[in-house]
């Protein structure tokens, strides 16, 4: 049983939309959930600072505490668009059902404040009491990680906050895993010259230019997979997705324009702007051979793999307080933001992945308190031990 508040919470939450998608038309704000967990944040004491970032979308950090260094539970509010028809129950109404709890974003990732909150309950007293953290504990709250990670790149710029570790609460199944690959989404856009099918020489075909460089990708991702491996991840090499393609217009026409839009996921260690060059490399000489103009860009900056070392005190908590060895997520999260900021990252959280951006998203109700009673355990050991 979980307690009345925490159900409470979690149902607010799930009732509250917060779509984030590269579609401008159902793309949502998520600032009605920041104000939420604000809210219940400041009822315990924390001092809350909601940080705009675009309209109608903002950041949440919430201090409980003093001092430097200290401790972050880290989420973002968003969550991906839904398929209604799908559903079995309405995406946007907590529902139990066989043990689980059933909601857009209850898992993937909502479902982690209340914990969080929960979770500072021996803080809270402490601070109540007149008493002193040893360092602050801190509930940070991020828009668009769905999409353009625009609010974990606002946290960069910004410089804050300043904490020493961050606990990032994605659905991980309660184990936790200290590193993931990167992501890369890129496209590759070739202008050739049309002209009449009849006759090759009257035009440039894009389309055979791209034949050619998809060619060169497929040795590249071979060549990437003999040459970077490790065994944590279940896909234990990088991988390159020839994700989607669109050129010419009538089979009777020479190919003017062609793009190609691709994944790449680098593992920790791999350079994405080395990434960007050794492909880039291998399309000049076909620009040449088929007098076509050649241009390799990325869809967005690109998310960094992120590798915490297994001598971190993070992780070396988290292991002894879950009896499990840290591992490696296949799912990118704002980990390498937070490490960009002096900070040691980690993934932990209750649900599953495979449950994510899914229907029937949930998360089991089984795992709620003995989650709350981890992060508590962090929360003496890096918080309250002096």
């Amino acid at each position: 049983m979980i307690s009345a508040a925490l159900r409470s919470q979690l149902n607010a939450l799930i009732a509250t939309p917060s779509v984030s998608s590269t579609d401008a038309s159902i793309d949502q704000g998520n600032r009605a959930v920041i104000d939420l967990i604000a809210e219940w944040a400041t009822a315990l004491g924390f001092r809350c600072e909601i940080m705009p970032v675009s309209p109608g979308k903002a950041n949440l950090l919430a201090t409980l505490g003093e001092g430097p260094g200290g401790l972050v539970f880290s989420g973002h509010t968003d969550t991906v668009p839904f398929d209604s028809n799908g559903w079995h129950n309405d995406p946007f109404e907590l529902t139990e059902r066989d043990g689980r709890l059933y909601g857009l974003g209850s898992a993937d990732m909502k479902g982690f404040f209340p914990l969080a909150l929960a979770a500072a309950d021996e803080a809270v007293a402490h601070i109540r009491a007149g008493k002193t953290l040893a360092a602050p504990l801190i509930i940070l709250a991020t828009c668009d990680e769905e999409t353009s990670m625009a609010g974990a790149r606002a946290l960069v710029d910004a410089g804050k906050p300043k904490a020493r570790y961050a606990v990032i609460g994605e659905p991980t199944s309660m184990r936790p895993l200290r590193m993931h690959k990167g992501a890369m989404m890129e496209r590759i856009f070739i202008e050739g010259q049309s002209g009449h099918s009849s006759d090759p020489s009257l035009g440039r075909n894009a389309l055979d230019a791209m034949h050619a460089v998809i060619g060169e990708l497929i040795a590249y991702r071979e060549q990437l997979a003999s040459r970077y491996h490790n065994a944590l991840f279940t896909v234990p090499t990088p991988t390159l997705n020839l994700g989607c393609i669109h050129g010419g217009d009538n089979p009777n026409r020479i190919c003017a324009s062609c793009e190609l839009q691709y994944d790449l996921r680098p593992l920790p260690g791999m350079d994405m702007a080395e990434l960007r060059s050794d492909i880039n490399m291998r399309l000049l000489p076909l620009a040449e051979r088929f007098n076509v103009s050649i241009r390799n860009e990325p869809l967005f900056a690109g998310t960094p793999a992120l590798e915490t070392p297994a001598e971190s005190p993070l992780v070396q908590a988290l292991e002894q307080l879950t009896n499990y060895p840290a591992g490696a997520a296949a799912f990118g999260t704002e980990g390498p933001y937070l490490q960009a900021l002096g900070m040691d990252a980690l993934i932990f959280g209750p649900g599953n992945i495979d449950v994510a951006h899914q229907p029937n998203e949930y998360v089991e109700l089984a795992n709620l308190n003995p989650t709350i009673n981890i992060l508590r355990g962090l929360v003496k050991r890096f918080c309250l031990a002096h």
